[in-house]
């Protein structure tokens, strides 16, 4: 049977990711072509299948990657060959975004389609800057207009003389080009140059500017800021609430850009506290986790599981890895026996949870001294620290000399990623990344060692290499195991974080930026 062609015409939203329907989501995640636009946010993109076809159609102002005929021709052929084709635009496909036209081009070849709505810019923006188009004391009604109308145009389709003073609320798209010509207009047919006017660029995402005045000065104050397209203007009394509203670009990290090395699966914890307090998360994943080399011991221990007095877990991931090949060997938590549980921190204790299981101890401070204070008396006893193949030794030591006996087991292996990526390399040397987090040893040494793979850095500009490359980027560490492994590798350390966890290094980053100067 012949497979059938489909496009969905999807709004991606005005450019922050978490905006994205889950209707559209599913979209990106099921097409074999993706047709998007420069609005739509990378994040976004990441969601395609890794063999989707990507072809990007973006238009900017003067310029266009494809014009809009060929992009239905694009579409249509796709489709045509029995593709499924998420047609991907900023905001909403039907509002300024030529989805209409789209889908008259699909009707007339007989294609099937489909319109996901987008969260529209008109009124998101507005409301990430502060702003409510509406308001029960102010104004109840609000109007969307093209900001992009050809000023020298004999008839304009815009009623000047019914939206200056007849709607509350005005909201110009596209308008930053033409801002002269639409105050002009304003105030030529009766609107107040008192009128309090926002312009906001980039709007809900971490580039987001915003300029405000009214009709009288906006024009002098935009230019002055040097704001470029695209971006969003609103006209009305609503943008007086902005001061008393504003929630997102005044949040403490907004702005900044924020390197995450943790690996792929974990990244996402971190990038997500790092995003609700304003910043933009890079993912550079410098570490991967692996099985062990060799199963053997941890297949030994495994055996005798029930011997043990007490299970020492320094790692969510010595917890999944251990737990994985219990089950790989046809056993489950039952084969743990008597053992107590000890854990590292909270994240550690939360991932024994997800298997059912307490821990009988998580030490205040996640270091040696904590943990063998609060197991106590361990003359004796036998213990299981399962734990990654590199991982320091000291902890085994201390208990060893307290006459315990120790089985040191690798539950897995900690390797480097497999290559730098050149845009992380290029946003370092451009100033673009604000703070690079480490959570672990093993993330500072992989992250110095891909850096300096990548720039081919002879031994001797080592020294010079790192003072340019880290010289205005602050670099927060965990906790002081991390921080040493940073100070030992010639990096200089600006953070790090009093509670050795992930929510504790986020305070510890937003309690830097403060000191700093930054937002309250």
């Amino acid at each position: 049977m012949e497979k059938k062609g489909i496009v969905y015409l999807v709004g991606a939203g005005p450019g922050d990711p978490g905006l994205i329907t889950v209707k559209g989501l599913e979209c990106i995640r099921k097409a074999d072509v993706l047709v998007y636009d420069r609005l739509a946010s990378p994040d976004l993109l990441k969601e395609a299948r890794p063999d989707a076809e990507r072809v990007f159609v973006g238009k900017a102002s003067s310029h266009h990657t494809l014009t809009q005929d060929q992009i239905n021709r694009l579409i249509v052929e796709r489709a045509a060959a029995g593709k499924v084709v998420c047609r991907l635009k900023g905001g909403d496909p039907f509002l300024y975004g030529r989805g209409g036209e789209e889908a008259e081009e699909l009707v007339e070849a007989g294609l099937s389609f489909e319109v996901v709505p987008g969260v529209t810019s008109a009124i998101a923006v507005p409301a990430y800057a502060g702003i409510p188009v509406t308001h029960r004391d102010i104004t109840s009604s609000f109007a969307v207009i093209t900001g992009h109308e050809e000023p020298n145009k004999t008839d304009s389709s815009i009623a000047w003389d019914k939206i200056s003073t007849g709607i509350g609320t005005l909201v110009f798209l596209m308008g930053v080009e033409n801002l002269p010509y639409i105050v002009e207009q304003l105030t030529n047919h009766g609107r107040s140059a008192n009128t309090p006017v926002a312009l906001v660029r980039w709007g809900t995402r971490m580039e987001q500017e915003t300029v405000t005045g009214t009709l009288a000065n906006i024009v002098d104050k935009v230019s002055e800021a040097g704001l470029r397209p695209p971006a969003v203007a609103i006209v009305g009394e609503v943008v007086g609430l902005r001061e008393k509203l504003r929630w997102f670009d005044n949040k403490p990290l907004f702005g900044k850009r924020v390197l995450v090395t943790r690996t792929r699966d974990q990244a996402s914890a971190l990038s997500s506290l790092l995003r609700s307090q304003g910043a933009y998360p890079v993912e550079f994943p410098t570490i991967q986790i692996e099985p062990p080399e060799d199963f053997g011991p941890m297949d030994a221990a495994i055996e005798r599981l029930d011997s043990y007095d007490w299970l020492v877990f320094t790692s969510a991931n010595g917890v999944k890895s251990l737990m994985s090949r219990l089950h790989s060997l046809g056993q489950d938590v039952r084969a743990l026996g008597k053992a107590r549980l000890c854990a590292i921190g909270p994240a550690t204790a939360k991932q024994l949870a997800r298997y059912g299981l307490r821990v009988d101890l998580m030490p205040s401070e996640y270091v040696a001294e904590s943990i063998i204070e609060g197991i106590g008396d361990v003359e004796g006893k036998l213990i299981l620290l399962p734990r990654a193949d590199i991982a320091r030794e000291m902890l085994a030591t201390e208990l060893k000399k307290r006459g315990a006996t120790v089985d040191e087991v690798a539950a897995y292996h900690t390797a480097s990623a497999n290559a730098m990526d050149g845009g992380i390399v290029q946003m370092l040397r451009d100033g673009l990344i604000d703070v690079i987090t480490f959570t672990s040893s093993s993330t500072v040494k992989n992250f110095v060692s891909l850096m300096e793979a990548g720039e081919g850095m002879a031994h001797e500009s080592r020294e010079r290499w790192l003072s340019e490359m880290f010289s205005v980027v602050t670099v927060a560490c965990i906790g002081p195991i991390t921080a040493k492994a940073a100070l030992d590798l010639g990096l200089s350390v600006d953070v790090v974080a009093e509670e050795y966890t992930i929510p504790g290094l986020v305070d510890a980053i937003v309690a830097w930026e403060r000191e700093r100067g930054g937002k309250e």
